[in-house]
């Protein structure tokens, strides 16, 4: 080789490298994000290692500087402003500028879990939407919901960016949010007036465990993380372990996020003992640190009715919603919804239940009362607290009713058994104490078929529909009185 062909091949190799030496941002930083009102966001990106980036935003006269690493990396810090609806800017300069826009300070949601989040307002195939034509043509009433759909790929080893597009809820766009993101976003963009920003991460079908790091993986679990050993057990890719948080939810770690909703479950179920409520704390735990913001709120859903392989009348679904409210009493700063109520009789079969929209609002009940102010809202199902018995008569106490019941008669979804544990449906009703606590409501249990009763239980089925609630027209989480016998 020449001397000038030397010369002609280092160029051919140093241009594209100062071509790249523009400051690189990750596909989630981009026009159309909305940022996490009043805080102290992160953004982050890459550039050639050493090179000082400066950023500056469109609502202070603040720049902030930082030095990228020995592997190009870098991340700042900004302060954000109150939310608002008026469009904002951030520029990046290491000497050559670049400027995203069309930015929006609000409340930034993470909606994860499997497929009854990742549920697009357009449904998926056999699985529509209640509604649906109403829902999108009034979506453009709305304004300031903006969300990103992060792709749901597997990648063995954690990845910090993915290949997505921040959109602006309208009629021809809402179609692609996840339908409970959507609702939720809507009921607390509407009574709070702020924007809201929702991330989309999420896998149909994935596990707890789908989600979890290789290190808790590891400590906590017996999972095959052999890539060879791992698809010869679960042939089926969206049981697999690692891989999902791996691909899925890493990319969206740096970012600055208010609270986590997550619909998970239906592929737990079957999971003995207090497994799948540890690991799911576990997961939480996990996520909290990597996203370094303390106890950000955690609002899950409980699976709904559904025929699992035991058949309606199995209880491996109940177990698994039992296990669900186990995770809400040892989870800090959590909460559960009941969907009980959200099932129609001819939906037995059906994964994926067209009612989406109470779903979604039931969590911005407990986001709107818990983080926004919103005190005179209701956001708490009522929960069994108490029963005795009275010759063939069980008196149930239930809590959290907010000072009554939804009905006095006609109540479905009870049963009773005697010693033996054999379950009769039940009649139930209204009973009045004198002198009770309005707070507490009690109901009488009977059953002709069971003459001296001692224990009850309220849709702890695979597949039972009850219709008791409160005076904020939220359903009684099922449960059963024979649990530690």
């Amino acid at each position: 080789m020449t001397t000038k062909q030397f010369f002609v091949s280092l160029a051919a190799l140093v241009l594209p490298l100062m071509g790249q030496a523009k400051v690189r941002l990750p596909h989630l930083v981009s026009d159309g994000m909305v940022l996490q009102q009043q805080s102290e966001a992160r953004l982050w990106g890459w550039d050639q290692p050493g090179k000082t980036v400066r950023v500056s935003v469109s609502w202070s006269s603040d720049v902030y500087t930082v030095r990228t690493a020995r592997d190009g990396k870098w991340q700042v810090k900004v302060k954000t402003p109150r939310a608002g609806y008026t469009p904002l800017s951030v520029t990046f300069d290491d000497g050559e500028k670049t400027t995203i826009n069309g930015l929006l300070s609000g409340e930034v949601w993470v909606c994860a879990g499997q497929s009854n989040m990742e549920f697009p307002v357009r449904g998926f195939g056999n699985c529509p939407l209640k509604d649906y034509n109403e829902v999108v043509s009034t979506a453009s009433d709305v304004r300031g919901i903006h969300f990103v759909k992060i792709p749901s790929v597997m990648r063995t080893k954690p990845q910090d960016d993915a290949d997505c597009q921040w959109k602006t809820v309208d009629v021809n766009t809402v179609e692609d949010c996840s339908a409970v993101g959507y609702f939720f976003a809507r009921k607390v963009s509407s009574v709070a007036n702020v924007p809201v920003g929702l991330i989309l991460a999420n896998k149909g079908g994935s596990r707890v465990e789908s989600w979890l790091d290789a290190d808790n993986l590891k400590k906590y679990t017996q999972e095959e993380l052999d890539s060879g050993k791992m698809v010869k057990k679960f042939p089926y890719d969206y049981l697999r372990p690692l891989l999902w948080g791996n691909g899925t939810f890493h990319p969206i770690l740096n970012y600055t996020v208010k609270g986590i909703l997550y619909y998970q479950g239906c592929s737990n179920v079957g999971a003995p003992g207090n497994e799948y409520s540890d690991r799911l704390k576990l997961l939480v735990e996990q996520w909290r640190r990597d996203f370094g913001e303390g106890e950000i709120p955690f609002y899950f859903v409980q699976i709904a009715p559904y025929i699992y392989g035991d058949g309606a009348d199995g209880i491996s679904g109940a177990l698994l919603r039992e296990q669900q409210e186990r995770a809400a009493s040892i989870i800090p700063n959590s909460a559960l919804v009941c969907t009980n109520d959200l099932v129609y009789p001819w939906e037995r079969n059906q994964i994926h239940p067209c009612q989406k929209q109470p779903v979604g609002e039931r969590l911005a009940f407990l986001a709107l009362n818990r983080n926004y102010g919103f005190k005179s809202i209701k956001c708490e199902s009522p929960v069994y607290k108490s029963m005795f018995v009275e010759g063939d008569t069980c008196y149930v106490s239930i809590d959290k009713t907010y000072g009554g019941i939804s009905r006095y008669d006609d109540i479905e979804g009870f049963e009773v058994a005697g010693a033996d544990k054999i379950f009769h449906r039940a009649v139930a009703g209204h009973f009045w104490v004198a002198g009770q606590d309005r707070r507490n409501e009690t109901i009488f249990v009977t059953s002709p078929e069971v003459k001296q009763p001692k224990y009850v239980r309220y849709c702890f089925r695979n597949f039972e529909l009850g219709n008791l609630k409160n005076c904020a027209n939220l359903p009684l989480m099922p449960f059963r009185t024979d649990k530690d016998e």
